[in-house]
């Protein structure tokens, strides 16, 4: 028996529960389309196919023994290469990472899926060492995206958006320090979270800016997103920034609607006026939830301020000594932007910090009037493969930093965030879902309803 690559997770996993496909079989049919499809898009950079084969083999003879399959049981899933993937060197995107020994033990994250059945298929393209928006790879080449392969999958999880999408794998795991999950999310026309900062472990995934990295899921449908995150959920003592919260599952909370969650538009800084896409997709949103109501964020442009300084401050002190030995092994791109971070003075960083703080007091306070906030994930669909500029309120500005405009002062303060897909007329576009910090359950039962409602959902590309 065949089954849907565009199916969801939780449906191919009680296929393989109820015994209508082995998880053999399930393996061998992502595996062959990977084959097929993975030269138009460039999402993985590994391919784990034995180890998926003999996993797969695994759960069909526990099965056979009459013993209880995992929720994800035979569900194909991958991750950005900057996860330890056990037997591979953790590239992170990078030519330099390459070197490394190979990791002795999987991600937490990935460790938790496996744990669950899921099946896991390789790496994942990215930008390098996670410091990207376009998914533009000087090593491995451009990610592109499904709907079309001219255009970008957006970054840094660019193998992650792109993967999923395409029907490579339902799940995937990526990383957001300033938007490297919902930029992804968007492009690529997929559903994506970014937990609060400090719900789930980064134990044994590669850092890039500590105090702002988040991990998180991708998948095509809101069920399968919240059943990933609940499964991931729980505290990790090597992380220093993973609390030992208690896991608060939110997939049996998913069918509970929006009545009576207090909903805004974001307004002001994250105004669409002359983009025309997101303006549509915002609306379109607001519509689907009955938010009526605008905000005002102030202080959002000086959150983004210190995101970019705190990014560069932290993440070049990390690659200190790299650049001391191995500058020409860098993107180019990236290597001058970790070079002005190693060159900021330190009261800009402490300032930085102040600002964040402040911006995060503020918004504990808009959050004592409001549940969730509607905003733009990017102000524009997927540019092409190599666009350095982008209109921008009638200007052209600089692309790659650009395609984080509206994620970047969210994640400056870790707040919790389901990015959602419109389909207009055209390519696909997202927006933002953003609650108050350990609320992700919120965002979930919005993107949840605007998916039964049919105002957000990830289409099967035209390809292969």
């Amino acid at each position: 028996m065949s089954i849907d690559v565009f199916a969801p997770a939780h449906k191919i996993a009680a296929q393989v529960r109820d015994g209508e496909v082995t998880a053999e079989t399930v393996a061998e049919i992502f595996l062959a389309r990977i084959a097929r499809v993975n030269s138009v898009v460039n999402a993985f950079t590994d391919v784990t196919a034995q180890r998926a084969l003999e996993q797969a083999r695994g759960i069909d003879t526990a099965r056979a023994a009459g013993k209880m399959l995992g929720p994800l049981a035979g569900v194909p899933f991958a991750a950005k290469n900057l996860f330890d993937i056990a037997g591979l060197p953790t590239k992170a995107g990078s030519k330099i990472n390459r070197e490394r020994a190979p990791a002795a033990r999987d991600a937490v994250l990935i460790e938790r899926l496996t744990a669950a059945g899921a099946v896991l298929l390789g790496g994942l393209n990215m930008g390098e060492y996670a410091y990207d928006f376009t998914g533009e790879n000087a090593h491995d080449g451009p990610c592109r995206n499904p709907h079309d392969s001219a255009r970008m999958a957006g970054g840094s999880s660019s193998g992650s958006g792109s993967a999923t999408a395409a029907g490579l794998a339902p799940l995937s795991l990526g990383s957001d320090t300033n938007g490297s999950i919902r930029v992804p999310s968007s492009l690529c026309g997929i559903f994506g979270l970014k937990p609060t900062y400090g719900r789930l472990p980064r134990t044994r995934s590669f850092p890039f800016c500590d105090s702002l990295d988040h991990l998180g899921p991708f998948a095509r449908d809101v069920t399968d997103l919240a059943m990933a995150y609940d499964l991931m959920q729980g505290g990790d003592a090597h992380d220093p920034a993973c609390t030992q919260r208690p896991a608060e599952p939110v997939l049996p909370s998913l069918s509970q609607g929006t009545d009576g969650l207090r909903i805004a538009v974001a307004g002001g800084y994250f105004s669409t006026d002359g983009m025309p896409e997101a303006q549509a997709a915002v609306a379109a949103v607001a519509q689907g939830l009955g938010a009526t109501r605008t905000l005002d964020l102030e202080g959002a442009g000086i959150a983004r301020a210190a995101a970019f300084l705190i990014t560069n401050s932290e993440s070049a002190a990390f690659h200190l000594e790299r650049l001391r030995q191995r500058a020409d092994d860098f993107d180019p791109e990236t290597r001058d932007r970790f070079l002005a971070g190693a060159m900021l003075p330190a009261a800009w960083y402490v300032q930085a910090q102040r600002a964040r703080r402040w911006f995060h007091d503020e918004m504990m306070r808009v959050f004592e009037g409001v549940d969730l906030i509607i905003a733009p994930a990017t102000p524009c669909p997927a540019p092409f493969v190599g666009q350095k500029t982008l209109e921008l309120r009638g200007e052209t500005v600089p692309l790659r930093p650009n395609l984080g405009l509206f994620t970047q002062p969210i994640s400056c303060i870790g707040l919790p965030v389901a990015a959602v897909p419109v389909f207009g007329t055209g390519l696909p576009i997202g927006v933002q879902i953003i609650a108050a910090p350990w609320r992700e359950d919120l965002c979930l039962r919005a993107a949840f309803a605007l998916q039964q409602a049919g105002v957000c959902e990830a289409r099967a590309p035209v390809l292969g």
